[in-house]
């Protein structure tokens, strides 16, 4: 199988300038680009980042751009403006963008370049010379987005924004010069923004170079992951913990999971076949869902975090008791689920159990905390609870804790003080 065939197979060539076995036929430098409008990736830009490791595995060059200059202006969305950012802000997000780049990557090599290095020196009347002659508006308004902009009411689209695709076109260019950038590749929302450079080059120089985008990764309900959809998981520890991070893979439905471990991990396909038989003969121990948490958790967030996150997630939905937890996972345990400290002489007598329910927010209040218990719902350290008089003892905080469970994915962790 060839690299083309391979990414094909692995669905992850949507949109190509040209056939993708001929723009992959050969050597090329490659780039993506994205704009620093917050201070961390989500998952939705690692699915590009990780085709941009393959192709860079694959023996292709690589070039990241940072858009310190278009995060300036805004990629036009659909819905609204973007929120003007300011000098300092984009400059932090920039650093913070090459940063996690860097980390992901790892000892693969690639360069980073920022396109505020030449888009904050462009003039005016040379920039709509020598670029925006090669634009007709024509075209432009036939764009997507900028057509469904100008069709809706109440919408509008400022010529900030308009011009946006001729500065990505200009990046292209740039980086062609420079760099010998060759192939720009992209997630399908950007695909009319990479023709622009595509044409521009040809235009201009009279030169073919490539673009190919991969199709967008969406969540559950079918959206684009992203700071303005309001469903970012943020590669950034301190947005999403690497224990939450890992939870939204331990979460995804059956039908989903195939298609995020051919993007997200590096897997081959017969092995992710394999995987996934085994995942369909006992779905319920989501097998397929912890092979791709525990792979993409280390790619991110490294081993030990992906490790402590691994054994956090056995200790609060599986069968691993906390003692046998290590002093990291542990405060992963007590730091990402709900608790509720009791002390000595509360338990002396028994406390109950109903009034833990109802402050560690797993009933909302003493009637619901009994309905729950009476219908079989709690669990008490594996222990099916029955009787909604039950009190908790000392002797039930094994090693000073103890597992509270509703139903399957919402525990409370009782804990001594």
């Amino acid at each position: 199988m060839t690299f083309a065939e391979e990414l094909n197979e692995r669905g992850l060539v949507e949109c190509f300038s040209a056939p993708i076995e001929e723009i992959l036929g050969t050597s090329r430098t490659v780039y993506w680009g994205v704009d620093p409008s917050a201070d961390s990736m989500h998952v939705g830009n690692l699915a590009v980042v990780l085709l941009m490791k393959r192709l860079g595995e694959a023996g292709h060059k690589l070039v990241f751009l940072v858009g310190g200059g278009t995060g300036m202006i805004g990629d036009p969305k659909e819905q609204g403006e973007r929120p003007m950012l300011d000098v300092k802000t984009v400059t932090a997000n920039t650093r913070a963008l090459k940063k996690q780049l860097k980390k992901i990557l790892g000892t693969l090599s690639f360069t980073i370049v920022d396109n505020a290095d030449w888009l904050m020196g462009v003039k005016l009347v040379p920039f709509l010379r020598d670029t925006g002659k090669y634009f007709t508006v024509n075209d432009l308004i036939k764009r997507e987005i900028i057509k469904k902009r100008l069709d809706t009411l109440d919408e509008h689209i400022s010529y900030t924004e308009f011009t946006y695709t001729l500065l990505q076109g200009l990046d292209y260019l740039t980086l062609h010069q420079k760099y010998g950038v060759d192939l720009q590749v992209s997630g399908t929302d950007q695909w009319t923004n990479a023709l622009s450079g595509v044409d521009l080059i040809h235009k201009k120089l009279g030169k073919d170079v490539y673009a190919f985008t991969t199709p967008i990764v969406t969540d559950a309900a079918g959206k684009k992951f992203g700071k303005s959809e309001g469903n970012a998981i943020w590669l950034d520890p301190k947005k999403t913990s690497p224990f939450r991070f890992y939870q939204f893979w331990m979460n995804l439905p059956d039908a989903r999971v195939k298609n995020y471990l051919s993007v997200y991990t590096f897997l081959p396909s017969t092995e992710i076949e394999t995987l996934m038989k085994l995942h369909q003969r006992n779905p319920s121990d989501r097998q397929a869902q912890e092979t791709l948490a525990r792979i993409v958790t280390e790619i991110v967030h490294g081993p030990a975090a992906a490790a402590q996150a691994t054994a956090a997630t056995d200790a609060l939905f599986g069968d691993t008791s906390f003692h046998q937890l290590s002093r990291e996972a542990l405060a992963v345990v007590l730091a990402e689920a709900p608790s509720v400290k009791l002390s000595k002489p509360l338990l002396k007598d028994g406390f109950p159990l109903v009034e833990a329910l109802v402050t560690g927010g797993l009933a909302s209040s003493k009637s619901d905390a009994r309905r729950l218990i009476e219908g079989k719902g709690i669990t008490l350290s594996g222990q099916p609870i029955a009787d909604p008089d039950q009190k908790i003892y000392l002797g039930d905080l094994t090693s000073g804790y103890a597992l509270v469970r509703k139903g399957k994915q919402s525990v409370l962790v009782l804990v001594l003080k």
